[in-house]
């Protein structure tokens, strides 16, 4: 009983908070860029299509919070939230530590923290319980990882090569908050 309490706490207040931070992306909630203000940032990081991979990374984190904090589909919205994360630290926080410093420190502990929930599944206080649902453990979590690996990599092959931003006159976005 106290382990389930604990997983329900864990993936609601994580769950919750990236929704959220995927709501920012996707409608501008929260004081957020929106969808537009993040694929400029996106195509600032080179990706292409900046439209897809801006999309894709509200999604990821607004539909995998939500997932993660209602306990549903599991492993489906740690992978989710993994992905984000994973692309946010190597695009945006790589090779600083500190989140005071823009590093990787809260992504990083967001990304092991659906990890953990990935691994440990929802907990008995989750819709997967209520509603009886149970994808294969840990195939599931292992093939969702392969594809998040394999997305990571294409977003970063398929990027637009690099320029110098004193020649085209355009400096690198900051991210946005």
């Amino acid at each position: 009983m106290s382990g389930d309490m604990g997983l329900l706490i864990l993936r609601v207040t994580v769950g919750l908070i990236l929704a959220a931070h995927g709501s920012q992306k996707l409608f501008g909630w929260f004081g957020g860029p929106g969808l537009k203000g993040i694929t400029a940032w996106i195509g600032s990081m080179r990706l292409r299509p900046a439209p897809f991979w801006a999309f894709m990374a509200g999604l990821a984190e607004f539909g995998g919070g939500l997932l993660l904090a209602l306990g549903f589909l599991s492993p489906i919205g740690a992978a989710g939230v993994i992905s984000a994360m994973l692309m946010a630290i190597v695009l945006a926080h790589w090779p600083r530590f500190w989140a005071s410093d823009g590093g990787l420190e809260y992504p990083l502990t967001n990304l092991l923290a659906a990890l953990a929930l990935g691994i440990a599944g929802p907990g008995r206080f989750s819709l997967d319980s209520a509603f009886g649902i149970a994808l294969p453990a840990p195939s599931t979590l292992i093939v969702l990882l392969v594809l998040v690996v394999l997305g990571a990599v294409t977003s970063l092959v398929l990027r637009a090569p690099e320029h110098d931003a004193a020649t085209d006159g355009q400096a690198a976005h900051p991210a946005p908050s």
